[in-house]
C-alpha cells in the first residue's frame, strides 16, 4: 500500500496531557485559547489537551503529562480519505516514537513528546511528507 504525503505543521506552544475523573467539571482554565484545545468526556475520565501555561501549578486529582508538542495535517480533510493517520504513524511506530493522536472534523493531530519532536519531524520528511 502507498503512503500518502501530506502537509504538516507545528503549533506553537508546548501542551499538556491530563487525566480528571469524569465526574469532574469542566474547569474553565481548560478554555483558555491558544492554537489547540481538545476535551473529550467518557464514562471513564475526562481528558484535556492544552497549553501547558494554561494548567494551574496544582488542581486535586489530576493526571497530568507535560512536554507535547503538537503536529497538525494541514487540512481540511475530506471523510472518504484513507491512510492519513497509517502514513504518519507507520514510520514513527518503526522508529518506536510514541504518539498520541486526535481528530477534528477538518483535520488531524499527532501529539509527541518535546524531545522527540525534532527526530519525529525529520522521520516524517524522509517519509514524504513536508513540513512547514
Amino acid at each position: 500500500m502507498e503512503l500518502l504525503s501530506v502537509k504538516l505543521s507545528v503549533l506553537p506552544e508546548t501542551m499538556s496531557v491530563l487525566k480528571l475523573d469524569s465526574s469532574e467539571a469542566l474547569p474553565q482554565w481548560a478554555l483558555k485559547k491558544s492554537s489547540f484545545v481538545s476535551i473529550t468526556y467518557t464514562n471513564e475520565e475526562l481528558s484535556i489537551v492544552c497549553a501547558k501555561e494554561a494548567v494551574p501549578s496544582h488542581v486535586e486529582g489530576m493526571e497530568i503529562s507535560d512536554e507535547w508538542r503538537c503536529i497538525k495535517v494541514e487540512g481540511p480533510l475530506d471523510f472518504s480519505l484513507t491512510g492519513i493517520l497509517s502514513s504518519l504513524i507507520s514510520p514513527l511506530a518503526e522508529a518506536e516514537i510514541s504518539i498520541f493522536a486526535i481528530s477534528t472534523f477538518d483535520t488531524d493531530y499527532l501529539l509527541v513528546k518535546s524531545n522527540t519532536l525534532k527526530r519525529t519531524l525529520q522521520i516524517l520528511a524522509e517519509h514524504g511528507h513536508s513540513i512547514s
